[in-house]
């Protein structure tokens, strides 16, 4: 059920959501911190979940990187009262009910500095996301500005628009909307720029497989452009 994805990081998959009609695969990450404690990123319902992830050890942070990515907070934020629940920007107004001790910003949390990187990719009208990079297995992790469904994963219409957005294929890539609506893109520039110096190795998206090998071309390719560089 959690599966090894490098040192210190391990990967779960949840059931499938519905959006809008169309289903989307879900999928979230553990990450070991130094002191030992979990971070947990993106969580997901799954029956049996949350207890093969206390056995892993204690949770003492749990992010939710946009504010489309809510809908499994509450449970393990029950399940682990102690952990500190990080909002993403827009969440704490969206989800007034959850108890959020923390907005993420540019800055890491002390807990993980220096050991996780993040950004925050600003002004885009569907929601903005925090990307992440796990350091020790030099994953990136994306929430929604990337997605990959295999062919036949949607039908009839459905299949059409998720062709149109770029949603389907072999890899990830960034859907047409959320492109769109960066806008000019001048106000995640510099998050971008910072994304693309990482050194990325791998690729964690929420919605479609991971990427084990050439993370950093495919990172050029889709956020090259909103960098202000050829992609």
């Amino acid at each position: 059920m959690l599966e090894p994805f490098g040192s210190g990081l391990w990967l779960a998959e949840g059931g499938t959501i519905s959006v809008a009609g169309f289903g989307y695969p879900t999928r979230m990450a553990v990450m070991r911190l130094d002191s030992g404690a979990l971070l947990l990123w993106s969580p997901v319902s799954r029956d049996g979940l949350i207890e093969t992830v206390r056995a892993l050890g204690p949770v003492a942070h749990i992010l939710a990187p946009n504010r489309l990515h809510h809908l499994a907070l509450a449970e393990w934020a029950a399940a682990f009262p102690n952990a500190l629940l990080h909002a993403a920007p827009g969440l704490r107004v969206k989800r007034s009910d959850l108890r959020f001790g923390s907005d993420l910003g540019q800055a890491p949390h002390p807990d993980w500095a220096g050991q996780i990187d993040q950004v925050v990719l600003r002004g885009n009208a569907v929601a903005e996301e925090v990307v992440f990079l796990h350091r020790a297995s030099g994953t990136v992790l994306v929430t929604d500005l990337l997605q990959q469904f295999p062919p036949g994963f949607h039908h009839g219409w459905r299949a059409v628009v998720a062709r149109l957005d770029r949603m389907v294929g072999p890899k990830p890539r960034m859907p047409r909307k959320f492109r769109l609506a960066f806008g000019s893109g001048k106000a995640a520039r510099g998050a971008a720029r910072t994304l693309l110096d990482w050194p990325a190795e791998r690729l964690v998206v929420a919605h479609g497989a991971p990427v084990t090998a050439g993370a950093k071309t495919l990172l050029q390719a889709e956020f090259g452009w909103l960098a202000g560089k050829a992609g």
